[in-house]
């Protein structure tokens, strides 16, 4: 038997899925396979076995597909699934291991932006975290997110090794993140890409079980891409971190620097990375469903 696969619900009605995922749920659905739904406002405020309360019991193998979940919430998750018998085929430590920044750095670091971080986060180390980059412009993120669209007030760096200016960025970041700051501070150099008028800058790839299943433009791009613009060694050399990871269900979000080099821009699990509004909702489930017994 296929996997199941638990969406989130309308946090205005829990027996509907929550509109940002409802063409998908319909999709699995039409494809023959079983979903369930999770409250995944109960989840952010620590209540787990509410938000599994509408799940089945013993419904063995699951994927989930919805909001971001930070990596503490996403165990105890987990757990709750396991007392209803329930399974996550993404385990806590694999999931933490492609949503946080710390988790998938060291197998791409040639492969991405140098990059180094804090553990909690305090403005005064801000300074002895920059020395350990090159000088010049960076950027200022979390384990999990960036403010790319505050760009000029909380994301972008001009000179990793000024100071006053990288304390400005870094306090009003962690200012505009407040309770949602995830695990740390993260300064990572800046690398330029080439900015396409009608194409993405930024591509999407689907990895299932180390093989790259499905390729699409970014959430925050335009719907304009080239359907296998990556050259076979720069793929290869992203499948062996890939692979290294051990992640089932993993996106790599890929552009072109400049100097023609393709780079990892972020890693992600691919339960809680969000597809394109252009893409077929029914490509994300068929690859998920066609996993037998839920085994690799």
């Amino acid at each position: 038997m296929p996997p199941s696969l638990l969406y989130c619900a309308d946090p205005l009605d829990a027996r509907r899925t929550d509109a940002h995922f409802a063409a998908e749920a319909r999709a699995a659905r039409a494809l023959g396979g079983t979903v369930a739904l999770v409250d995944h406002d109960a989840l952010l405020a620590g209540d787990a076995e509410r938000a599994v309360a509408r799940v089945p019991r013993d419904l063995g193998p699951c994927w989930y597909r919805g909001w971001m979940i930070p990596a503490d919430g996403y165990r105890a998750f987990a757990d709750a699934l396991e007392r209803r018998g329930a399974s996550l085929l993404v385990t806590p430590e694999r999931y933490r291991a492609a949503h946080e920044l710390p988790g998938w750095y060291a197998e791409f670091a040639e492969l991405t932006p140098p990059s180094a971080w804090t553990e909690g986060f305090s403005l005064a180390d801000a300074g002895a975290l920059a020395r350990r980059l090159p000088a010049g412009p960076g950027i200022v993120k979390d384990y999990v997110k960036s403010r790319k669209h505050e760009w000029d007030e909380a994301c972008y760096v001009p000179d990793l090794h000024d100071p006053a200016g990288l304390g400005r960025i870094v306090g009003r970041f962690a200012e505009l993140q407040g309770e949602w700051l995830a695990g740390g501070v993260v300064l990572r150099s800046f690398e330029p890409y080439e900015k396409p008028a009608a194409a993405a800058t930024e591509l999407r790839l689907w990895w299932l079980d180390g093989t790259p299943r499905l390729v699409t433009p970014h959430p925050d791009g335009p719907a304009a891409h080239d359907a296998d613009p990556v050259p076979a060694a720069a793929l290869d050399r992203i499948a062996a971190a890939v692979v290294r990871l051990g992640c089932r269900f993993v996106t790599t979000d890929l552009a072109r620097r400049t100097d023609g080099a393709w780079r990892v821009v972020e890693v992600g699990d691919g339960q809680v990375s969000d597809a394109h509004a252009a893409t077929d909702p029914g490509l994300l489930p068929g690859l998920l469903l066609d996993v037998p017994d839920g085994e690799a």
